[in-house]
């Protein structure tokens, strides 16, 4: 234990920092900069429910010189009561039980109460600990309040028979209500029982000017308002005091301050990092860890062998490239051993062996651990490092700080079974890893406009102002800068003021406590041995959680496995298992990664639901580059990032032979030849610095990575061993450093290309399927976005361009789920807002078990009206589910009510067994349905994109089509694809509006249309979006006037402009200024009078046909003509000239 100088000075031991969610307002960094800056000399933490804080506490705290004392409060329960205990640790095994209390108050609880232990676990966990009395809000502060003064007196006596002189009575002075009396009383107790007394200050906050923010703070996590008197307060007087104000506070009891000052000098223990605590796997008494890696690494290399390579009549140890696998293996087993990693690659190869065999689809690996060879064999991976050059250096090494993880990716739907496993397996050494939820931003924008009282569509409104890009996130003050609009509302409104000041005091703290779901810790011991425990008894997780961060829970030892959900490998297996339907040898493990029809299909951009390739960018690059290895798929999921993506075009252009590579020096061709002279791995700077300087394979991963973190001193560090080792290659030093300086920015943005791999060959995968499977493909990938109706559009409209005949939502066709056949795609009932799954998948059921439905009487009478309610009929009938049977969607919407009644009353008939309202001669009635018009054409649209999140049964520009001629209107895949034309007017249909900032902070929107050619992408910049922002609305219709412009080069690159927005529906709206009618006979004359005879603002020639001669008349007085008038004269073959 670091010895501290601890003259008397104060020591507020009862901190709460941001651990106390939605309580404490102090991060540990500020404290931290606070205890330098004043020379502190001891703080304890004792954070509310927790010890979330205590290890980070303990490292930062002590690195200034202050002694950090480590506490807790823990809700304790006595007979029907209950409240907050303080606990400080005295030392290690004071500390040892703090955890054990703390994880106990959540794993043995149940979900109606609150985390809490019984007063009896105190007793029995007395060891190394100090108990103080708390405060007038916690158990003995709840039980004055309500006049239990025997009781309080007999937990007092019980802590001093068990604690002796580890039992203190706290003493505070915030001015709380009732604190003055509740001392009295405690100080009268001290003197019966003679207990210790001790001065102590409830700190929640640094700085006095905090206060209204940490009231805004008590609100957000209670969820009151600050204008409301009832609500939990604090006085103000709750902030870090100096030594002099503590003292002036306690100067009457000098007793409670030198307790105070003396408690440093009792605790004598801090929770420190630890070394890495591998588990330990081995099970047989007469195989170790070690041999064990062993025999199975080589036998799943053997089995790789004769699997991949070797002949029927083949050998494994006969095969040409057996002794190099065998060497490579050998390596990397020493290093394993040496690093005392054999039990976690067991541990892995267990778990993922056990999910294989349960028909839990696995990814084929992630991250750097897909270089390891023995992760091959064991299975734990799919990529053969040595067919890829994949370094297993880069994984694993002797000069590693930090120990390295495999990130495993399992079947999104069958993860927790895995997690299930493990539970079972490893009972109270396993975990999940806590995660705690921020005030960012938008968010406390929401949470203070709510307890501040503006309504919530105000605030909706300023937070809607705060760009939201999770890749990119901004602080608050950095939005405030970058938007004019907010900067005049904060200028002009006070609420606003009001707002906007306290979010920033509250941005960044902790708001809620979550998990790491993908995180799991395994230990070799039961883990509350060494970290607390969290559950949420709400939750449906199997696993605990550790009361620690990840950051904490690393430096406590744990070595973490992460356990990914990944969504496309659920895509994969359904559509696997449908394939298998009708093709029962197919397995996606045996495809051909050399299929040229699946390149095809990638060079062309049909990227559509491709993982890792289906952004417009990603579609631009596979354009471009015409893949036609794997290796090209690698190559661009490594290079499509900010920084390397500039150098997707060099790869594209030498590839495709239109420059030539630039391999920097003739000894790196080897290296670089497979990507064209192009960096692009991380793996590739460590074989240059192997080969040229003659690094290790440890050496090498030094220097990537400190170029990679762009240190610049060890990156100098670093130059000077690569230029020496050149030199002794035979290299001049001005060339060795002219090669460093070249590979430096490639090697700043390299790439892991173990993981590239990995997830080239699922990317590879969904395009085989999509390529030869299409049907199969896209029932999986939609069913596994059924909820997501913006990616359902994206699916549709791809489903559209492959031509695939698409059954629209129909009640008695489609199922819950997107299902395919030979000639059919349905579409999914249970994607349809507001459309219960369950519900709708048992309404299907009884249409499949007895007959479609053949009227809406029918359907009511056969369906349990637990299955059916407003809104769920509501967007059936807006999708047209019952087009079918009634196809008048705006009388069924009026009618639901009746419906909904109907059903509940033959319900209830049912059970009471009476007369059926609907026999069989009835089911054809629909006589309670109202007897209106049905929706104009575009309501109907407008409420089918409501519910379905697009058009499927029509598209809202047709009904524009007769004004394409008058305003020459164009289709964008016309204009796309015409090198002549520069200009066009094209009407489209917004589907999505993205709205984004530049790097200096000017707004941009990424907008997806559709016209009736095709759907496309558009940006549109500052100027024009300032304008129209009043009709860039999803699922309205406009025109746009776009420029085109194509490069010089042999690329012939376009780019798009649109520097003119209208709305279709008002230019379909703007009177008629001239019209000319032609007219051929009587009948059509007369038709045109019926029309036209209101007086109106269009001037009017009518052209006359009269034994081939045309007569000519300008009527005197304007008429009214519209566009619905003109439609009808249309019919009757009247042309016409609209001027």
């Amino acid at each position: 234990m670091q010895e501290f100088e601890n003259p008397r000075k104060f020591t507020h031991f009862k901190i709460h920092t941001q651990y106390s969610i939605c309580e404490g307002a102090l991060k540990i960094d500020d404290l931290n900069t606070y205890c330098k800056e004043n020379k502190i000399l001891s703080l304890g933490i004792s954070d509310t429910s927790n010890l979330c804080g205590a290890l980070e506490f303990s490292e930062k705290i002590v690195k200034g010189g202050t002694q950090p004392i480590i506490g807790t409060q823990i809700i304790f329960k006595f007979e029907d009561q209950e409240g907050l205990l303080t606990l400080i640790a005295k030392n290690e095994q004071g500390y040892r039980n703090m955890i054990e209390l703390s994880s106990k108050s959540y794993l043995e609880n149940d979900n109606l109460s609150k985390p809490h232990c019984k007063l009896n676990d105190l007793f029995d966990k007395n060891k190394g600990l100090i108990i103080m009395s708390g405060t007038i809000n916690g158990l003995i502060g709840n039980l004055f309040n309500k006049g239990k003064f025997e009781l309080i007196e007999d937990i007092y006596k019980k802590l001093k028979n068990y604690y002796s002189d580890n039992f203190y009575i706290e003493i505070q002075r915030h001015s709380d209500k009732d604190e003055k009396s509740f001392e009295k009383f405690n100080l009268n107790l001290s003197l019966k029982h003679n207990i210790p007394i001790i001065a102590s200050h409830e700190v929640f906050y640094i700085e006095k000017n905090m206060h209204d923010a940490h009231e805004a703070l008590i609100c957000i996590g209670n969820k009151s308002y600050l204008n409301d008197k009832t609500r939990k307060s604090y006085t103000s007087e709750h902030y870090l005091k100096s030594h002099l104000e503590m003292e002036k506070i306690f100067e009457d009891i000098p007793e409670a301050l030198e307790n105070n000052y003396n408690l440093p000098f009792r605790c004598s223990f801090r929770p420190t990092p630890s070394d890495p605590i591998l588990p330990n796997i081995s099970s047989e008494k007469d195989e170790s860890a070690d041999n064990k890696l062993k025999r199975l690494s080589n036998e799943g290399l053997n089995k790789k062998f004769r699997t991949v390579f070797c002949r029927d009549d083949q050998k494994p140890e006969d095969h040409e490239l057996y002794s190099q696998y065998t060497k490579r293996l050998n390596h990397e087993l020493d290093i394993i051993i040496e690093m005392k990693y054999s039990s976690y690659f067991l541990i892995v190869s267990d778990y993922i062996m056990w999910a294989k065999n349960n028909e839990i689809p696995v990814g084929p690996g992630r991250g750097s651990g897909a270089g390891s060879l023995v992760a091959w064999c064991l299975l734990i991976t799919d990529v053969d490092p040595i067919k890829y050059n994949l370094i297993f250096e880069r994984f694993l090494n002797p000069a590693r700080i930090s120990m390295p993880d495999f990130d495993i990716d399992f079947c999104e739907e069958k993860r927790d079974l895995v997690f299930e496993y493990l539970n079972n397996k490893y009972k109270d050494s396993v975990a999940h890893i806590i995660t705690f939820g921020k005030l960012k931003a938008r968010m406390v924008i929401r949470d203070v406009g709510r307890v501040i009282g503006l309504s919530y569509g105000f605030v909706d409104s300023i937070a809607k102002l705060i760009p939201f890009d999770p890749s990119r996130p901004k602080s608050l003050i950095e939005c405030i800068n970058s938007e004019p609009r907010l900067q005049k509302l904060i200028k002009d409104d006070a609420r606003v003021k009001k707002l906007i000041d306290l979010s920033l005091k509250l941005e960044g703290l902790n708001r809620n406590v979550a998990t790491h779901a993908a995180g799991v810790v395994i230990a070799d011991r039961k883990l509350t041995n060494s970290v607390p425990l969290y559950k949420d008894a709400s939750s449906e997780l199997l696993l605990p959680s550790t009361q620690f961060d990840m950051y904490s829970a690393e430096n406590a030892g744990l070595i973490k496995f992460d356990f990914l959900g990944l969504k496309t490998l659920t895509v994969v297996d359904k559509a696997q298992k449908l394939i298998q339907k009708k093709n029962k040898k197919f397995s996606v493990d045996k495809i051909d990664y050399d299929d040229r029809e699946v390149f095809n299909t990638l060079s062309k951009g049909n990227t559509v639901g491709l993982f890792q390739l289906e952004s417009s960018g990603m579609k631009d690059a596979l354009v471009n580059m015409k893949p036609t290895h794997l290796e090209d798929i690698i190559a661009l999921v490594a290079l499509y990032r900010p920084g390397p993506m500039s150098n997707i075009p060099i790869y594209n252009d030498c590839k495709n032979g239109l420059r030539e590579p630039d391999y920097i020096h003739p000894m790196l061709e080897d290296i670089l030849k497979p990507t064209y002279g192009v960096i692009i791995y991380q793996e590739q700077v460590m074989q240059i610095a192997q080969k040229l300087s003659g690094f290790t394979a440890a050496e090498a991963d030094i220097l990537r990575k400190a170029i990679g973190k762009k240190k610049r001193s060890e990156v100098e560090k670093q130059k000077i061993g690569f230029i020496d080792g050149a030199i002794k290659n035979g290299i001049r030093k001005d060339i060795a450093a002219g090669i460093f300086l070249k590979i430096e920015p490639f090697a700043e943005y390299g790439f892991n290309k173990s993981h590239a791999a990995a997830y080239a060959i699922i990317a590879y995968q969904t395009a085989f399927l999509k390529t030869y499977y299409p049907n199969e493909f896209f029932s999986a990938s939609m069913t596994m976005d059924i909820s997501n109706q913006k990616k359902l559009s994206e699916f549709y409209d791809e489903i559209k361009r492959l031509k695939l005949n698409v059954i629209r939502p129909n009640i008695n066709s489609c199922y819950a789920d997107f299902k395919a056949d030979d000639k059919n795609f349905y579409y999914a009932l249970g994607s349809i807002k507001n459309v219960g799954y369950d519900a709708i998948s048992n309404i299907v059921d009884e249409r499949e078990k007895n007959g479609k439905f053949k009227s809406i009487s029918d359907f009511i009478n056969r369906v349990n009206h637990k299955d059916i309610n407003k809104l769920q009929l509501e967007g059936l009938v807006k999708a047209g589910a019952f087009d079918e049977i009634n196809n008048n969607r705006a009388a069924l919407y009026d009618s639901i009510p009746n419906l909904i009644l109907k059903s509940k009353n033959l319900d209830d008939n049912k059970l009471t067994n009476q007369f059926d309202l609907f026999n069989d001669k009835d089911l054809s009635k629909d006589d309670f349905i109202s007897n209106i018009e049905d929706w104009k054409f575009e309501d109907r649209l407008s409420k089918e994109f409501e519910s379905i999140g697009f058009f499927i049964s029509d598209h809202p520009l047709n009904q524009f089509k007769d004004i394409y001629g008058e305003f020459k209107i164009d289709n964008y895949e016309n204009f796309s694809n015409s090198d002549n034309l520069k200009e066009a007017k094209i009407a489209a249909t917004i589907l999505k509006v993205q709205e984004r900032k530049t790097n200096k902070g000017n707004p941009y929107a990424v907008i997806k249309f559709s016209d009736l050619s095709c759907v496309f992408e558009l940006f549109i910049f500052s100027e024009i979006l300032e304008k129209n922002r009043d009709i860039l609305i999803e699922g309205s219709s406009v025109l746009l006037t776009v420029l085109k412009t194509i490069s010089d080069d042999e690329k012939k690159t376009k780019k798009f402009n649109v520097y003119k927005i209208s709305s279709l529906k008002s230019l379909y709206e703007t009177p008629i200024k001239n019209i000319k009618f032609y007219v051929n006979d009587l009948n059509q004359l007369n038709k045109l009078s019926e029309q036209i005879n209101e007086i109106g603002n269009t001037e009017i020639t009518i052209k006359y046909k009269n034994n081939d001669k045309y007569m000519v008349f300008d009527l005197d007085n304007k008429r009214k003509v519209n566009r619905n008038s003109i439609k009808e004269l249309k019919k009757h073959n009247i042309s016409l000239e609209i001027n």
